[in-house]
Parts: structure tokens; C-alpha cells; sequence
């Protein structure tokens, strides 16, 4: 099963966004995250929908933030990416009329239930200037890493 990273990819780009100089194009980002500018705007899209993020068309033209970063929760860009599922698929359904099946997957299920429930009250929490603060913070310690060893 492919791992979806649609949230992970838009976490990146707020990130960098926030340090742009200005607008940043759908190809710009697109390049930034390995994909296609037609992925970022539909990744951008559920961002648009709830005034995260704007974007304007032609020169000079390009996506922008609109909202700070303090007020973006991770619970906010998993919503608006869709709510990609959080853990893999463990249930098995290959003979759902065996026991030991039905009684696996119904103890799997509210276990990944309860977890996910957790994960998301902890994405609530979180801003994409905590993160975005965490980045700055290993940049310094990289760098002054660096002066130290010259």
C-alpha cells in the first residue's frame, strides 16, 4: 500500500512559503516537492477553500499565504488535504465469516479508533509555526555545528 503523503508535502510548502520572497508559483512548488504543479493545485485547493492560502493567476502571479502560520494547525492541513488516512490498513477481510478474524479486526479497529483519536486531539495542538520554529532552530544548531569546525 502506498504511503500517502499529501499532508506531509503541503506542511513543506507552508513552511517555505513563509520565508518566500513573494508569490510562489504551482511549477515552483511542484518542484520543491516532486511533483506535478497540477498536484500542488489540487493539493492547495482545501488551503483556498478555507482562506489558509491565495493564489492569483499570471505575472507575477502565484500562491501566497494568507493566514499566519501561528493560527494553522496540523489538524487544519489534514482536513483540508482531505483526511488521508493516518494508519495502514491492518484489518484482513479474506474470510470475514472465521472467528478469529471477526474478533481480530473488531479489537484492531477500536484499538486504531482510540489512536486516532489521540493523534488528531495532539494535531490540534500543533501550529506550522511550531514546526516552522523547529526548522529554524536545527538551522542554527547546523550552523553554528559548521563555524565550530572550521
Amino acid at each position: 500500500m502506498k504511503t500517502d503523503s499529501r499532508m506531509s508535502r503541503v506542511l513543506h510548502a507552508l513552511i517555505h512559503m513563509k520565508h518566500a520572497d513573494g508569490p510562489l508559483t504551482s511549477e515552483a512548488l511542484g518542484e520543491m516537492l516532486c511533483t506535478n504543479a497540477v498536484v500542488v493545485r489540487r493539493l492547495f485547493s482545501g488551503l483556498r477553500d478555507i482562506g489558509y492560502v491565495t493564489s492569483e493567476k499570471g505575472h507575477g502571479g502565484g500562491w501566497v499565504l494568507a493566514e499566519s502560520l501561528e493560527n494553522i494547525t496540523l489538524l487544519d492541513v489534514y482536513r483540508a488535504v482531505g483526511e488521508p488516512s493516518l494508519f495502514s490498513h491492518l484489518v484482513s477481510e479474506d474470510h470475514p465469516e472465521c472467528l478469529v478474524e471477526q474478533a481480530v479486526n473488531a479489537h484492531l479497529s477500536a484499538t486504531l479508533l482510540e489512536a486516532e483519536a489521540v493523534l488528531l486531539k495532539k494535531f490540534g495542538t500543533v501550529t506550522i509555526a511550531m514546526l516552522a520554529g523547529e526548522v529554524e532552530t536545527s538551522a542554527l544548531r547546523s550552523k553554528s555545528s559548521r563555524a565550530g569546525n572550521k
